[in-house]
């Protein structure tokens, strides 16, 4: 499955890995949300409440899609966060991985706290 997350300043797709997260996810769609940083990650609130999956992680590539349990948000890594040691993206605590972001996730610099953030499914 494939989403698409657009913000004022861009958009990027990602595709979604068939896992209880993203279905639950999925089924929710379209939502809207405001956009929060946290070092050089975007996170947003979500109308889920999703327990923790056995696999969740907490240091990802950049370009995770991820479901953060306790905030009930998506997490879009694109690189370091405040507690990242050195390079990685570590997120706040173990989060469930949904998928990737399709392209450069270098484009979420672009998004600034505060700014409306659309997900939708991209229907082919």
């Amino acid at each position: 499955m494939q989403i698409r997350i657009s913000w004022p300043a861009g958009q990027l797709t990602a595709t979604l890995d068939p896992t209880p997260s993203s279905k639950a996810l999925a089924a929710v769609l379209p939502i809207t949300s405001t956009a929060r940083t946290w070092g050089e990650e975007v996170h947003f609130e979500t109308p889920l409440t999703l327990p923790r999956e056995a696999d969740a992680r907490q240091v990802v590539e950049p370009g995770t899609v991820a479901f953060w349990t306790e905030g009930d948000a998506l997490a879009l890594p694109y690189g370091p966060t405040p507690i990242a040691r050195g390079e990685e993206c570590r997120l706040a605590s173990p989060c469930n991985v949904l998928g990737r972001l399709d392209g450069d996730p270098g484009l979420l610099a672009t998004v600034r706290s505060g700014d409306p953030v659309r997900v939708e499914p991209v229907h082919p």
